[in-house]
């Protein structure tokens, strides 16, 4: 588990490379899609955090070209507060899932995955499970399919390709999010875990915890202020955010919700 490669980010904590145990866990195929998630919120009746607060954030590039004036993060102004976007709404008002039933959902907050696993009996993975699964048998590779981003010319995963933010030239058939099962799975059945949307973890984060921690079914500290998230987003582009790599984290607070964040789910074996 994790890495020593000079791409890193220092501060993400990525390494050192170390040798972990995992108990038999069962993780799934796939990212809880739009469909998967109305299926819980019809049968709930829950409201997501970012439904509840009536905003959430998204890409200025999905935006329309007319669409009102909105807060920018100072930060990084391609991410814009926009009201009325949440899960069923992923652009704000006047846009729709209904055409991306099969995507995966977005607009959720760690929060709300909690609440969804719940409901279906199964859990978030470890950041340990989420590596290990993500890898697909392979030890120590770049990508989830090996050390070369585009073996033979093809494109194995959602990400930015062109001048990031500006413009996307979407060579891999996607400016936004893809089918949650769009490209080749990895060798443990696993489709999408480089690019796409980020994927909420069970951990709290912390770019040292794992140094020390124990090697036998690690997790995180047991508090914190942000959660883990992992493998990266459509978002993403080596020119500033190569997290697409399989040992690649980040983090997010709990009651955080952006257009390139979802969740798959876990459960122990047995």
């Amino acid at each position: 588990m994790g890495t020593g490669d000079a791409g890193g980010f220092p501060g993400d904590g990525e390494g050192p490379v170390r040798e972990i145990e995992l108990s038999p866990f069962w993780v799934d195929r796939l990212a809880v899609s739009n469909s998967r998630f109305a299926e819980f919120a019809e049968d709930t009746g829950y409201a997501t955090e970012a439904e509840r607060f009536g905003w959430s954030f998204v890409f200025a590039g999905l935006l329309a070209d007319d669409f009102p004036s909105t807060a920018a993060v100072a930060e990084a102004p391609w991410w814009r507060q926009v009201f009325g976007a949440d899960w069923r709404h992923p652009e704000g008002p006047g846009s729709s899932v209904a055409l991306r039933m099969e995507h995966p959902v977005i607009h959720v907050s760690h929060n709300d995955a909690l609440v969804f696993c719940e409901w279906a009996g199964l859990r978030l993975p470890t950041e340990a499970e989420w590596e290990y699964a993500a890898r697909g048998g392979l030890v120590q590779k770049r990508y989830a399919w090996g050390d070369e981003l585009c073996p033979g010319g093809e494109h194995r995963c959602n990400i930015w390709q062109g001048t990031f933010p500006t413009s996307n030239e979407g060579a891999d058939g996607y400016v936004g999010t893809a089918p949650v099962d769009a490209f080749a799975p990895n060798g443990h059945g696993l489709h999408n875990v480089a690019g796409n949307v980020w994927e909420w973890c069970a951990d709290w984060f912390h770019p040292t915890w794992h140094v020390t921690a124990s090697r036998r079914d690690p997790a995180g500290p047991p508090a914190g202020a942000a959660r883990v998230m992992r493998g990266g987003s459509y978002l993403c582009h080596r020119s500033y955010c190569d997290r697409y790599r399989v040992a690649s984290r980040s983090s997010n607070t709990p009651d955080s919700s952006t257009g390139n964040l979802g969740f798959r789910c876990a459960r122990d074996d047995g």
